[in-house]
């Protein structure tokens, strides 16, 4: 790993740290667990500015698909004029076709700290103490096993699944009647890639998973009423 970036992992480590002490009288052996939970609460809490601002941008973008479909089908023929026409309208709307991932690319850099923090043996120049952590007497610092399933990540992968399944029929509520099969398709199933991930990552970014697609069910089905 590059040297710039050790600072923020070992800061990370221990923040998590003192916050596993601060919390363990009360939460004991689920003090890392909880630690978890905790701070992707607080980071998403700090997201959510962001997150209402995307939100207000794809019910934008929204209003503007039937003059973005009559420009394209006008412009069809002519990629330059078609993308010189689609940033003149985002440009008047103030909207842009991306606002809704804003939130998703911020939380990149949290999920990174997840990930690195429980997949190494070695933080900051000491042992890792938060791999000692363990949810249903799986550690956290576990991959999903191959051959045995654990309590543990039974438990998470059929959360994750509910979690997707609330998260579709949200985003497939959002679609007009102008969307595509393709995009229909897509809405249906891309929440479910959360399961998929958390196969290949340790137990506690399958946790940080859990909790923030869980928060973004509740923001967005909050935001739409």
């Amino acid at each position: 790993m590059p040297s710039f970036l050790e600072a923020p992992v070992a800061g990370a480590y221990h923040l998590i740290s003192s916050l596993v002490t601060a919390i363990e009288p009360l939460a004991g052996a689920y003090a890392a667990v909880a630690a978890i939970v905790l701070c992707t609460l607080v980071v998403r809490l700090l997201l959510l500015p962001l997150s209402v601002r995307a939100h207000r941008g794809m019910r934008a973008r929204a209003a503007l698909m039937p003059q973005l479909k009559a420009i394209t089908d006008r412009h069809r023929d002519n990629p330059e004029r078609l993308q010189r026409e689609v940033a003149k309208l985002q440009a008047e709307s103030g909207t842009t076709l991306f606002a809704g991932f804003l939130p998703m690319l911020a939380q990149l850099p949290f999920f990174w700290l997840m990930y690195t923090l429980f997949s190494r043996a070695m933080v900051a120049g000491e042992s890792n103490q938060l791999i000692s952590g363990s949810l249903l007497g799986a550690p956290l610092g576990l991959h999903w096993p191959v051959f045995a399933a654990t309590p543990a990540f039974a438990a998470l992968a059929v959360l994750l699944a509910v979690v997707a399944w609330f998260s579709a029929r949200l985003a497939l509520r959002q679609l007009d009647e102008s969307a595509t099969p393709w995009s229909r398709r897509l809405a249906r199933w891309l929440p479910f890639g959360t399961v998929l991930t958390a196969a290949f990552v340790p137990l506690a970014a399958g946790l940080y998973l859990l909790t923030t697609t869980t928060w973004t069910v509740v923001e967005r089905a909050v935001l739409q009423r």
